[in-house]
């Protein structure tokens, strides 16, 4: 069996540590009335998020269950009423043992802090993208096909996306060109969460991006 610390698995840990890291460090200058690309959510509300989703077990399930969901947004709610750098030590200090998402951090928080992060940045018109290193844009490729499939199942046309190295992937099949979404995979990412404050370009006619831009792929 190998070891848990091999060096890819050791890799993969501490890019999703580092972007945790980055992710806090932006939270504490920013404040917590600060807003984010998550709808009315501020600062304060989407730590408070991460810590349910790791902290939380009973809460968590309603983060995607909207059955569950309200008692999901009272107890988000009481965490974010507790002191912000409170929050925000959680959100830094990760997982605990017990959370299934210590297991799976190295696998599923790179993508999650990344996106969360940039509904930070990205909140408001002056905003500029990161110059990020190789290995998490490729890292972040694999979540984007997962993400964006589960997104586009309504499309009522093909979607596409694609890389400027080459990469592709269907998010949606079907006849006709449809529509071809083109970027870096970090903003593909972002684009299949449904945030709209992205650096992406749009091959296809007027009326199918249209269309694709009409989507609700809000996360």
């Amino acid at each position: 069996m190998p070891s848990v610390r091999s060096g890819r698995n050791v890799e993969h840990v501490s890019l999703a540590q580092d972007e945790r890291s980055q992710l806090v460090r932006t939270l504490l200058d920013v404040g917590p009335d600060a807003p984010t690309l998550c709808g009315q959510w501020t600062a304060a509300d989407l730590a408070a998020h991460l810590v349910v989703r790791e902290r939380r077990l009973d809460a968590a399930p309603g983060i995607f269950i909207s059955a569950l969901e309200g008692y999901t947004e009272r107890v988000q709610q009481s965490v974010a009423n507790r002191p912000f750098t409170a929050v925000v030590d959680d959100v830094r200090t990760g997982p605990p043992m017990w959370s299934p998402f210590a297991l799976l951090d190295p696998l599923i928080n790179l993508g999650e802090m990344f996106v969360h992060h940039e509904d930070v940045r990205r909140a408001g018109d002056k905003w500029t993208r990161r110059a990020l290193p190789a290995a998490v844009e490729a890292r972040l490729w694999p979540q984007v096909r997962l993400i964006g499939r589960a997104g586009h199942r309504a499309a009522p046309i093909a979607v596409r996306v694609r890389t400027p190295d080459g990469r592709t992937a269907t998010f949606k099949g079907g006849s006709g060109t449809g529509v071809t979404v083109i970027g870096d995979p970090s903003e593909l990412l972002l684009y299949a969460f449904g945030r709209d404050q992205v650096a992406v370009e749009y091959e296809g006619s007027d009326d199918d991006v249209a269309a694709v831009k009409a989507l609700d792929l809000s996360f």
